[in-house]
């Protein structure tokens, strides 16, 4: 059997102009028929062209993009960038930020446990969050600041230990609660709650969620343009990646 060789590493391309036309049937059949392996958790879930001609950009289940051949023998895992002027452009990660602000504009709000912001809002945030995590704690004392600078933080859940957790457990009786947002913020401070698992809870939704978007760890904090931050800021480092003074 032929061997094919799977090229890791970053990729900076000078691009030109992507196809607006999906790629042929063919074309998309042989991809798909290649790295579709769900056994190794890689499910394709789209084939369309890319920058660079003869190369097709390949997205996956879980998030993960390729850039692979029209057979689908070979494929590049990176990120690919444009040259423009002095200046790099991470076409990718654009493309990714649009997905999650695509993603998260079919969220209904009501599924979320939002904390709203005082007076005019200038921005909002999301956050996949897990009650069991320090710094999920920790970056929970900077909300009423941020509330205060007109910051909308809007939480997701995201329970580190999977659904047969602690976490999943108390997020739910969060997500649960008649009031959840002060029934979060008591959990966050460790405070006692009677735990509540309710019917139809979205916390195993948004944990699928999260994991489509790449995300692998809590505190995990998008912006309203859609740029991923793991881990934790202060409110005055939010303030200032959101142009907040």
């Amino acid at each position: 059997m032929m061997k094919y060789f799977l090229t890791v590493l970053t990729a900076v391309f000078l691009a030109g102009a992507v196809s607006a036309d999906a790629p042929d049937k063919a074309i998309v059949d042989a991809i798909s028929k290649r790295l579709h392996k769900p056994q190794m958790g890689l499910k394709v879930s789209s084939v369309k062209h890319s920058s660079i001609p003869s190369l097709y950009e390949v997205g996956f289940a879980n998030g993960l993009v390729v850039f692979a051949t029209a057979t689908g023998g070979h494929f590049i895992a990176g990120d690919m960038f444009a040259v423009q002027g002095d200046e790099l452009s991470n076409l990718s990660e654009l493309r990714r930020e649009a997905e999650r602000r695509q993603v998260l504009a079919g969220i209904p709000q009501q599924e979320m446990i939002v904390y709203p912001a005082k007076g005019v809002k200038k921005a909002s945030i999301t956050v996949f969050t897990d009650v069991t995590c320090g710094y999920c704690r920790k970056l929970h004392r900077e909300v009423p600041a941020l509330n205060a600078n007109g910051v909308e933080v809007r939480y997701l859940a995201w329970p580190r230990g999977g659904m047969r957790s602690e976490g999943y457990r108390l997020l739910t009786t969060a997500w649960c609660a008649d009031d959840a947002p002060a029934t979060l913020t008591k959990l966050k401070n460790r405070e006692q709650v009677t735990p509540e698992v309710c019917e139809g809870n979205p916390v195993q939704r948004q944990f699928e969620i999260g994991r489509g978007m790449g995300v692998n760890a809590t505190p995990t904090i998008i912006l309203g343009n859609g740029k991923m931050i793991p881990g934790y800021l202060s409110a005055e480092q939010l303030l200032k990646e959101l142009g907040i003074s």
